[in-house]
């Protein structure tokens, strides 16, 4: 059998880092995570921050020199052509940092890439595999509220900025339910990972 590449989804603040954290921490899976890699893609210096620059203007760049993350979410979540604008900058980054991490990770038996845009951005062709993390509507609100100090507009703008989350379950190979309590989740990672092995 070959590598086993799980492209780990779901949307906004569904659990896929609470899951990916568990299957590097528990089961020793190498995980590489889209979302370092576009932060990479914007650091000081980058091509794609000089092009945000250039668009915006330098008042969503702090001083330090990195991107103002939360002004330029503010434009691109309400907005689906600057966000179609933005990913173009940073997709092929992302798709070249998989591509040389996955070079290192040759050996590995299973790889878990956490791909919080895998449809959107067309990098289903890079895994085997598809899990979708996904929870009810109103923890997925709680969460992201929670999480990033976010009104409920603000948090509701970023969940309908996604792909409904639905249709990824609809395209998953596996679904990980997150409604429940943390060692429910964590057997259905379990399981998951047995499964298709």
């Amino acid at each position: 059998m070959g590598q086993r590449i799980i492209g780990l989804t779901g949307s906004i603040a569904t659990g896929k880092s609470t899951v990916s954290d568990y299957l590097a921490q528990r089961h020793q899976v190498p995980v590489l995570d889209a979302d370092l890699y576009a932060r990479r893609a914007v650091a000081p210096g980058s091509a794609a921050l000089d092009a945000i620059r250039a668009r915006y203007g330098a008042d969503l760049i702090h001083d330090d020199g990195n991107l103002n993350r939360g002004r330029l979410g503010e434009i691109v979540f309400h907005d689906p052509a600057e966000k179609t604008w933005l990913e173009q900058q940073i997709h092929p980054v992302v798709r070249r940092c998989f591509g040389a991490a996955m070079a290192e990770l040759s050996q590995a038996p299973v790889v878990v890439q956490v791909i919080p845009l895998l449809f959107e951005a067309n990098l289903t062709d890079q895994v085997s595999e598809i899990w979708v993390v996904t929870c009810a509507l109103a923890d997925q609100r709680q969460r992201l509220m929670q999480r990033n100090g976010l009104s409920a507009e603000q948090a509701d703008a970023r969940i309908c900025s996604q792909m409904p989350l639905a249709e990824k379950v609809n395209r998953a190979d596996l679904v990980i339910d997150n409604s429940a309590d943390l060692p429910a989740l964590f057997r259905c990672v379990d399981d998951a990972l047995q499964h298709l092995s």
